[in-house]
């Protein structure tokens, strides 16, 4: 999907005020809030407002945000998603009332659910104008956490309410070209652009590998393989468990630690020790993205990475931005992140192939310090900072007042993919 954007310089520079609808926000720790809380803070520093609506949880973190207004809303658990809320139906008449109230240039939606459903009531009630991101690449997803529904019954009903969704709102915002070709396949019309999600690059400059290594009894110089991931079915951590298992035949002493929480990880435990890795996986859980998180980042000797299901792989940039050093797959969205990257190799999924780089690498520290000079080079191309003003670009072109001033003060043209 290509599309020409019109604007003018002076327009970005117009205060934007932006209403945020999400059905998750931290503290649940995915990529979409992560990416949310991205975009907000970049949007604030840049001189625009942020509104973000959510979803209540039962449980408080440290996870506050300042810059910008939060809403939260009551919620309900999901019965095959225990990590996850439900708005609450009845709050969406009253609180489109409470938001119509107010002033909002656009109405940005990043999940499909009750969010979607209070922001086109929303773009109805008021006219203005609605963006959605598709972050997710629900298809790859419905047979794992609906397994009783036939799979041709499963992708036929993403599809169709992917239709449907995408048709009620104005422009989408998909993170890359390959999932833009697959909502082509849905033979999906609306108006698209390719804008990925970027990270604040300044964030990753800390780090200290001897706290984390210390903090978690980890020798100073035993090989460690890290992963950073949801823990879930579709994120294809058993091919990376089995890959260590193939790894520890060459190398005794790996450790491969493993971030992130998830409905996945009683099983995976389990399968570690099936497999007789015990002492060579360590799971730790949910880092703070601002200290244990770099901390660990830093005391890894490789990211590794295997998930099919991506449309972007957030994870794989911020392990570019540390200097840690990559060996992953490179399917849907990872495969646009890593394909001029000099920081990584690139594994073509078969086992032996991905063990073979892990191996090689773990053997040549002059290899790693070669992939590790390069990566925060590789993480610029992806900056918040001019990820955030493309966003920018879309709202101007799209909010009527801003239109409106471009019509008196003339546009230049910018093509997005």
């Amino acid at each position: 999907m290509r599309i020409v954007v019109a604007f003018a310089t002076a327009a970005t520079r117009l205060p934007i005020n932006i209403l945020m609808l999400s059905d998750v926000y931290f503290p649940r720790v995915n990529g979409v809030s992560t990416a949310i809380q991205t975009y907000s803070r970049e949007l604030v520093c840049l001189g625009h407002s942020v509104t973000i609506v959510a979803p209540e949880y039962p449980v408080r973190t440290e996870h506050t945000d300042t810059e910008f207004e939060i809403i939260r809303l009551p919620s309900r658990k999901i019965f095959f998603d225990p990590e996850d809320r439900l708005i609450c139906r009845s709050t969406l008449s009253a609180q489109a009332q409470k938001l119509a109230a107010r002033h909002f240039d656009a109405i940005h939606v990043h999940t499909p659910f009750r969010a979607h459903q209070l922001g086109v009531r929303l773009a109805r009630m008021t006219g203005w104008p609605i963006v959605e991101s598709y972050h997710t690449y629900f298809e790859e997803y419905v047979s794992n956490y609906l397994p009783w529904l036939p799979k041709p019954l499963g992708r036929f009903g993403v599809r169709w309410f992917s239709r449907r969704l995408c048709a009620a709102v104005d422009h989408l915002v998909v993170p890359t070209a390959q999932m833009a070709a697959v909502l082509r396949g849905y033979a999906i019309t609306t108006a698209a652009s390719v804008i990925p999600t970027g990270i604040r690059c300044e964030d990753f400059r800390g780090g200290d590998a001897t706290r984390f290594r210390t903090s978690h009894d980890i020798a100073k110089g035993r090989p460690l393989l890290l992963t950073v991931s949801r823990l879930a079915i579709e994120k294809n951590i058993d091919f990376l468990l089995a890959m260590t298992r193939v790894v520890v035949s060459h190398i005794p002493d790996l450790l491969f630690v493993i971030a992130g929480e998830g409905p996945d990880a009683e099983r995976l435990k389990r399968r570690a020790h099936e497999l007789g890795l015990v002492d060579h996986v360590r799971f730790v859980g949910n880092l703070d993205r601002r200290t244990e998180l770099l901390d660990c980042y830093r005391a890894a000797d490789l990211f590794v990475f295997a998930s099919s299901t991506e449309t972007q792989g957030l994870v794989l940039i911020e392990a570019m931005a540390v200097g840690t050093p990559i060996v992953s797959t490179a399917v849907m969205g990872t495969a646009t992140v890593l394909e001029h990257a000099r920081s990584a190799r690139i594994s073509n999924g078969e086992m032996d192939n991905f063990a073979a780089h892990v191996v090689q690498l773990l053997r040549s520290p002059d290899a790693r310090s070669a992939l590790s000079r390069n990566g925060p080079d590789d993480a610029d191309a992806w900056s918040a900072t001019r990820l955030t003003g493309k966003l920018i670009e879309l709202y101007a072109r799209l909010c009527p007042q801003v239109a409106s001033h471009i019509a008196t003060t003339g546009s230049r043209a910018v093509e997005t993919d």
